[in-house]
């Protein structure tokens, strides 16, 4: 018997295995540290959670791309990012101007309405234009060509927005019916800006998943999603149908960049979708690629985990300058998630035929 267990001995299980245990008391230590100090009221971790859940439900909408392409054509595209960034740089330039009209003030629930469709709208022709010249193309091409087109797509999307908007920064105007009001939840007060920014985000999600579960097209992209060629022989348009996912991750993204300029309005350049768009691919993973709940939850948990983590773990373990670390905190969990769980939380979900 002791044979038998050192022929299925592995030393890179013991050393992964070893590796998550101290990875576990570190946190817990981290932990314990923080809330035992007591450096922060309940108000302030009150305030920490809903503005990573506002910065969840961004990344949620970003992530939902990903796992909707995925789930459709088995490759990563890493040019998503810029299709946010293309939605959100172009509404900036209608946000000003809606501000300096006072059209902002005056409706500013129609103001943002229009703001959304224009990024949506932006986002959505852009993506579906890129799946169309550089992704279909190559269909069936070995799954490294896409991912290498991609890059290549997300290049030629930055500096095409830099050479139609310029390399400067600009910022989105601060809407004065949210701009200082509170909310109180609980005897908390919560920003404004922060729940309408978190509710839009979840109404936008919660029409996803009816769309993708009840809706003719949604079956269609379900039905293609296990088996293009039987999809196709059941009648469906198969190009039609990955040109509509296109269309709706984009959509979401391009409303994701007008709600990320609400929650944070400084920061818009031809560059900005970098950063956002690698953290809506770890909260894809997180949440389980391919998955879409898993990837609404992702995005959710990412973002509260990258608000209040810092703070209740890094700073119980003596590190300085912890508010300065959250993106090294969010690909590090990255990393551990490839090296833990890399089906992700609720797994991948595929059908058996391409496992």
């Amino acid at each position: 018997m002791l044979k038998q267990y050192f022929d299925r001995f592995s030393w890179t299980d013991f050393v992964l295995r070893v590796f998550q245990v101290v990875v576990i008391i570190t946190l817990i230590i981290g932990v314990i540290n923080s809330i035992g100090a007591g450096k922060y009221t309940n108000e302030q971790w009150v305030t920490l959670i809903f503005a990573g859940l506002a910065q969840g439900s961004i990344y949620a909408l970003i992530a939902l791309g990903y796992t909707l392409v995925y789930g459709i054509l088995l490759m990563i595209n890493f040019a998503h990012g810029d299709i946010y960034m293309a939605g959100g740089f172009t509404a900036v330039f209608f946000a000003n101007s809606f501000a300096a009209s006072g059209f902002l003030a005056a409706n500013p629930v129609l103001a943002l309405f229009i703001l959304m469709l224009i990024a949506a709208s932006v986002s959505m022709v852009l993506n579906v234009v890129v799946e169309r010249v550089a992704y279909r193309p190559l269909r069936g091409a070995p799954r490294l060509v896409p991912l290498i087109t991609a890059i290549g797509a997300s290049f030629a999307i930055e500096y095409t927005f830099r050479g139609f908007y310029g390399a400067e920064f600009h910022s989105y105007p601060t809407v004065p019916a949210l701009d200082g009001k509170e909310v109180f939840i609980g005897g908390f007060g919560v920003p404004s800006v922060q729940l309408v920014v978190l509710v839009a985000a979840v109404l936008l999600m919660i029409a996803l998943y009816y769309f993708i579960e009840k809706t003719k097209i949604g079956k269609a992209m379900r039905a293609v999603s296990e088996d293009k060629e039987v999809a196709r022989l059941m009648g469906i348009d198969v190009d039609r149908t990955i040109m509509v996912t296109f269309a709706v991750g984009g959509a979401l993204a391009g409303a994701a960049g007008v709600f990320n300029g609400l929650f944070r309005p400084q920061g818009v350049f031809f560059f900005m979708g970098f950063i956002p768009g690698i953290k809506a691919f770890t909260a894809a993973v997180l949440g389980g690629i391919g998955n879409i709940p898993g990837a609404m939850f992702g995005g959710l948990f990412l973002g509260i985990l990258e608000s209040v983590g810092p703070n209740l773990i890094l700073e119980g373990l003596g590190i300085p300058a912890v508010n300065q670390l959250r993106d090294a905190f969010a690909f590090s969990l990255l990393v551990l998630i490839l090296i833990f769980r890399p089906q992700g939380i609720f797994g991948e979900r595929l059908s058996e035929t391409k496992v």
